[in-house]
């Protein structure tokens, strides 16, 4: 790893909203900043609010988002200092991670090291085992390969189970083993899954819960050993894996119950030298903590963090990057209010099926707590080519009742024509009572939209 230094131009290796986000933090820190975009993004309005666009490739992701050499050749170009991957794309990728400071360039997010480990299931559930993280039951290793300690294994766990690759993620690489007749099939086609989608085949085992809540901690670490984490969120409003909806603070979970569980976080950071920010990722069950995984980089959803905990995480992640100490300890984090993210994607309401097209008409919500996250405007052509997040909808109240009630109001007063959106579909969410209440895991989302007759 580089030595840190200062820097005075960052390259932003992402697009989209995540992008302009990353450029605004920086301008408000007087920073300099470089978008890179693909030939369908060259024309996007956001790509001007930088200082520098520099087109790297097609539309193609692999040949350009994901390209590493193209990226590492624009930031040489451009005399930038330092690269913000954002979220997705190579954010989480060990490898870009050290190409980046090999070359001199300061990388704003984790070293490879904890990459690496914490992107590794298995290596991650070791780590936070030794570091007093409570995890789902199921042994900390990969699954062997004979059939009778496969057996073994899950019967000791107790059915139902469930088989993970090591190396996954986004909801794949899984499947779910309600009785031992069907668990070698389903290691089979799962370690094969896991070879051709994250290159290895190493597959662990868990206990499957049944009806839990998906419940997320964020930390925040400079390289002083300074970690603070910054409450919660519950992001279990969930299709597919796929989050919709996130809210912090996490409904009805209580300061002492969850306050150990952010200490036990805050101490394995320490443990693995971890920098910058990260979200450790929690199943929650009749009162229970169970560790899934850590996503090593910025969320989609830390907005809803920002607006609770008055911190700007973008700002920190690139301080912390410049070396700089963190500015507070974690008795000075007092989260305050309820705040709401609402996933605004392009897609049928019904389907489910990317919307791409020119977006004819936009209104964007406004009034006292409502923020709208976004890259879009009148005449922006959204591309088939990319993840279909157009914009985020961040509410905050003084407690969730509030936040709920401006979230409606918000939501009603979205307008945007062109193109197929969920809107219509996050509209009627927001009056479900079950929803409203706060009664509801990560399989109620699929449930209510069985109800409805919508895949």
């Amino acid at each position: 790893m580089q030595p840190q230094q200062r820097f005075d131009k960052v390259l932003i290796a992402n697009r989209g909203e995540i992008a302009l986000r990353v450029v605004r933090a920086c301008r408000d820190m007087g920073l300099k900043t470089v978008v890179v975009c693909s030939e369908a993004d060259r024309n996007a309005a956001y790509t001007r609010s930088a200082d520098e666009a520099i087109c790297i490739g097609p539309a193609s992701a692999p040949k350009s988002y994901l390209n590493q050499n193209a990226i590492l050749l624009a930031a040489r170009l451009s005399g930038a200092g330092a690269v913000h991957p954002g979220y997705g794309f190579l954010s989480e990728n060990a490898r870009f991670s050290a190409s980046v400071d090999e070359a001199g360039l300061t990388f704003i997010g984790p070293d490879a090291t904890a990459i690496a480990t914490m992107g590794d299931k298995i290596a991650a559930k070791s780590a936070m085992v030794a570091a007093g993280v409570p995890c789902v039951p199921g042994p900390d290793s990969e699954l062997p390969a004979e059939p009778e300690a496969i057996r073994a294994i899950a019967s000791e766990i107790g059915y139902p189970i469930i088989v993970k690759a090591a190396g996954g993620g986004g909801g794949r690489g899984m499947r779910v083993v309600l009785e031992e007749a069907d668990l070698l099939e389903a290691v089979t086609l799962t370690r094969e899954e896991a070879r051709k989608a994250f290159g290895t085949p190493a597959l662990y085992m868990e206990k499957f819960l049944q009806h839990p809540r998906h419940i997320e901690i964020q930390v925040l670490c400079d390289t002083h050993g300074n970690a603070v984490w910054l409450g919660h969120r519950d992001c279990s409003m969930q299709r597919r894996h796929q989050k919709v909806v996130e809210e912090a603070p996490a409904p009805g979970i209580s300061d002492a119950l969850i306050g150990p569980v952010g200490e036990a976080c805050v101490k394995a950071c320490q443990q693995i030298g971890y920098r910058g920010v990260g979200t450790f990722e929690f199943l929650y069950e009749d009162g229970a903590f169970y560790f899934i995984e850590m996503n090593t980089r910025l969320q989609v959803e830390h907005p809803v963090t920002e607006e609770t905990s008055g911190v700007d995480i973008v700002q920190q992640q690139i301080r912390v990057a410049q070396g700089e100490e963190l500015p507070m300890n974690q008795n000075d984090v007092a989260c305050q209010g309820h705040a709401i993210e609402c996933r605004i994607n392009a897609e049928d309401p019904a389907t489910f099926m990317p919307s791409a097209g020119v977006i004819a008409a936009l209104e964007l919500p406004t009034g006292e707590g409502v923020r709208v996250d976004t890259h879009v405007e009148a005449g922006y052509r959204v591309s088939p080519y990319y993840d279909s997040l157009i914009a985020k909808l961040i509410v905050h109240g003084r407690d969730r009742a509030e936040a709920m009630a401006r979230t409606r109001a918000a939501l009603a007063a979205f307008k945007l024509d062109g193109i197929a959106t969920n809107l219509p579909l996050l509209r009627e969410l927001f009056e479900d009572p079950a929803f409203e209440e706060g009664q509801t895991d990560i399989h109620y989302l699929e449930k209510w939209l069985k109800t409805r007759g919508r895949a």
